[in-house]
């Protein structure tokens, strides 16, 4: 990967921000469209969806076309079409007309029944797989990418905007099938009976077409807000329940209740300026319903008495009209679904179509072997977004064997290198090598599955203490207790009262933050890494048990490479080499000993950390 194309600076994603994406006004928008492709694989139950659902459409008209026919039966005697051939069925005509409704009602029955299934199964297949490309997006992006992004946004758009778009498909998609058979078969049949009365009842909802474009252009932006803000109320929603002991602590509540209120304000003024313009929209639609019902009564009455139309038939314009109506009431909803189902296909597929900048190279090489060497050469970095250098210059070389420790003030860029070494970003000039080969030059799973890490901030999952140690990996009772011993974790979990098995919790809120940094260190070791990245990984532990851990590694890990990041000094006094870091730059290495005697930084931190005399130079 070259510099350009591998640093994260060198591409930013604010261009995938849903309000920026294709901001013009449309009447349904482009983003929903793309839906179609995820329902393509489920084709068969799609068209069983359409068929079943126009049947279904037809079976509703049937029975408003027999009562005109029996009308004209009954009324007028009238032997002529349909009614002349039911006239000779040897059956009483009354119960004839009475079999084809019964008929037409559970034709309708079985075919919308059939119609919901195939719609709502494909609806929840699609939204299965449209959340699965979504979270795999996400899953594959760099560190970089989550920096400035809540988690409460990303969870919104994973459920709610996903389930909305489920219900489109689910819903809007048989409401459109439903709208188009239904006018285009009463527009068949009434045009057979009468066009100048069919011309009279459909003119009027030529009218309906502006009033749908000033509604979804009015309306498509409000929704689109309104998503974003059900995202912040989620954010903040989030955050406030996972540090829910720091808002108590402070006595918070007030203040973050205020929070809350004031994104579910926002919420609620969106949502009321939709509300507005969509009860503007809706008794339009009526409006123009009653225009065209009002006409047909008049225009129909005086057909009749020309004798150019039958009772019947008049009847049956009459049953059909009114049949009408809900598709006219649906469509209004339809497109109040659509521009809500815009607005959140423009959040999903904006995460969709995310791509990470740090990816393998096309001729990129996977290792083989365990690593035997890491170096940093020359190496500089500066977070995206930022013009501080982070990492200036920064060279060393570890070994097979070697314990490297990293010590300086907070800021000074010592857990950067870890980042850098894990390829979580990628450095602005130098290399970081591998066995001697640029880490870009090699597969990302390839370096990572050598790797233990051990973050400052242990991370355990909701589950069992053997699903969190075991993670990804299958490994027997022993092998697990083997890696808690070295980890220093064995004799607390065998007095947990479900031992391996105890749940600890979201987050690992059962256990202690020595317990949760003893079984994150344990799942590391379980690796059986070439390479141990520690990233004050002791920080929460005691000195007796942090002494404990360090006999252990030091006693099991001779060929492995230890790389810790530690604020506490005692956790790498026995490293090797120990570098000391000031505002992103290495100011001296070598042996505790080395250090002490050169009365520097180290030495100067040593003697703060415990009270001991450096010797003056």
């Amino acid at each position: 990967m070259t510099m350009g194309a591998g640093n994260p600076r060198a591409r930013q994603y604010d261009h995938l921000d849903p309000e920026q994406l294709n901001p013009e006004v449309q009447i349904l928008g482009r983003q929903i469209w793309r839906v179609v492709n995820y329902a393509k694989p489920y084709w068969q139950r799609a068209t069983a969806g359409i068929a079943s659902n126009a049947m279904a459409r037809m079976a509703d008209l049937i029975p408003f076309v027999a009562i005109g026919w029996a009308v004209d039966y009954f009324a007028n005697g009238l032997n002529a079409g349909p009614s002349e051939i039911i006239a000779k069925v040897p059956i009483d005509p009354a119960i004839t007309y009475g079999v084809l409704i019964f008929l037409s009602f559970s034709m309708l029955a079985v075919f919308q029944g059939l119609s919901e299934y195939c719609w709502q199964t494909l609806g929840y297949k699609v939204q299965h797989d449209l959340r699965m490309d979504a979270t795999k997006s996400l899953i594959a992006m760099e560190a970089s990418y989550y920096d400035l992004r809540q988690t409460g946004q990303l969870m919104s758009v994973l459920s709610a905007d996903v389930n909305q778009l489920e219900d489109v498909i689910s819903d809007a998609s048989t409401s459109i099938i439903r709208i188009i058979v239904t006018f285009l078969t009463a527009f068949v049949i009434l045009m057979l009976m009468s066009w100048k009365l069919a011309a009279v009842l459909f003119s009027p909802l030529l009218l309906i077409a502006p009033m749908v474009y000033l509604f979804s252009t009015r309306v498509q932006r409000k929704y689109r807000k309104q998503r974003e803000s059900t995202g912040d109320i989620t954010a903040v929603l989030e955050n406030v329940i996972s540090g829910i002991a720091v808002v108590q602590a402070y006595n918070a509540q007030s203040w973050e209740a205020d929070r809350v209120d004031r994104e579910s304000g926002e919420y609620r003024e969106q949502a009321i300026s939709a509300s507005k313009d969509r009860n503007r929209f809706v008794p339009g639609l009526y409006a123009v319903a009653g225009i065209a019902f009002g006409l047909l009564v008049t225009a129909g009455g005086w057909l009749t008495k020309q004798g150019d139309i039958t009772t019947g038939q008049l009847v049956t314009f009459l049953l059909i009209s009114t049949r009408m109506t809900m598709p006219l009431f649906i469509f209004g909803m339809l497109i109040n679904q659509l521009q809500k189902g815009e607005a959140s296909a423009r959040r999903v597929f904006s995460i969709v179509d995310l791509e990470p900048t740090i990816v393998d190279k096309e001729d990129a090489i996977s290792l083989e072997e365990e690593i035997h060497t890491v170096a940093f050469s020359n190496v500089d970095f500066t977070y995206p977004g930022t013009s501080t250098m982070v990492l200036s210059n920064v060279s060393f070389e570890v070994k097979s064997g070697d314990f490297l420790g990293i010590m300086g003030h907070t800021g000074a860029g010592k857990t950067t290198i870890l980042k850098l070494l894990m390829r979580y970003y990628e450095p602005d000039n130098g290399k970081v090598m591998i066995n001697g080969i640029d880490v870009q030059d090699l597969t990302l799973d390839s370096v990572r599955a050598q790797m233990g890490f051990v973050s400052q901030d242990p991370f355990l999952f909701y589950g069992s203490l053997r699903d969190n140690v075991v993670y990804n990996r299958e490994a027997n009772d022993d092998t697990i207790l083997d890696a808690l011993k070295m980890a220093g974790a064995e004799q607390f979990v065998k007095d947990l009262e479900d031992g391996l098995d105890t749940m600890v919790g979201d987050r690992g809120t059962k256990l202690s933050g020595g317990q949760r940094a003893r079984v994150s260190l344990a799942r590391a070791l379980l690796m059986n890494p070439s390479l141990l990245i520690l990233d004050e990984a002791s920080s929460a532990l005691d000195a007796e048990t942090e002494k404990r851990i360090q006999e252990n590694l030091l006693g099991t890990g001779k060929g492995r490479a230890t790389i810790a990041v530690a604020h506490r000094l005692s956790t790498i006094r026995n490293a090797q080499e120990i570098v000391s870091m000031v505002d992103g730059a290495i100011v001296e290495r070598g042996t505790h000993e080395m250090l002490i005697e050169s009365n520097g930084v180290y030495a100067s931190q040593w003697s703060i950390q415990t009270g001991e005399a450096v010797i003056q130079s």
